[in-house]
């Protein structure tokens, strides 16, 4: 038993240093004729998907953003949850009349801050009637709440109180308020203030 496991070892060592000569040409072992190819190491490749996102993810990015991600996280964890799509040639055809969609729609929301913006500093000034007190001095003062309303009755125009920017108003006079129609778009207007 012990004379075969030497005479097979004494085998494997010559097939391995014929390797050494000629790595690209098949060897054959001398005793049962079986052929022996060469094992080429490879580097191992990363398996890498390139994904869409369908929406916000932390740490990862925005919706629609094009994203190379490992095979598996998209496996095991974006695709089942629904949070991203393979690419291919009809998504980003998708994609791109979305993202003109999005662009178009856009400039037509600040085209219309722009017209309500136009129409507030037309107007002139909004009138403010507040009880009087000593001199200038009115009881309270005037808020962005008091402004919406005022311009509710004379354009009937919903505004927000969340764009409406005050100064403190606790006296007589002509004061500027600021409405933030659009992240680009801000109108001034002028409110009077004056006493019953």
């Amino acid at each position: 038993m012990a004379s075969t496991t030497s005479s097979v070892s004494l085998s494997w060592s010559n097939s391995f240093q014929s390797f050494a000569g000629a790595i690209n040409e098949p060897q054959k072992f001398p005793e049962n004729g079986r052929v022996v190819l060469p094992i080429v190491a490879q580097k191992k490749t990363k398996k890498i998907r390139k994904i869409i996102l369908k929406e916000d993810i932390p740490d990862l990015g925005k919706k629609g953003q094009l994203l190379d991600v490992r095979a598996g996280f998209y496996r095991n964890f974006l695709l089942p949850s629904g949070k991203a799509q393979v690419v291919t040639s009809s998504l980003i055809k998708e994609m791109k009349m979305e993202e003109e969609r999005i662009e178009a729609e856009k400039r037509r929301v600040k085209e219309e801050a722009q017209q309500l913006a136009r129409l507030f500093e037309t107007v002139g000034a909004f009138k403010v009637k507040r009880k009087g007190g000593k001199g200038k001095q009115i009881f309270g003062s005037v808020t962005a709440q008091d402004l919406v309303d005022i311009i509710k009755a004379q354009l009937q125009r919903d505004v927000d109180k969340k764009i409406v920017f005050l100064p403190e108003i606790r006296e007589t006079g002509e004061y500027i308020a600021e409405l933030k129609l659009h992240p680009e778009v801000t109108a001034q207007i002028r409110v009077t203030v004056f006493a019953n």
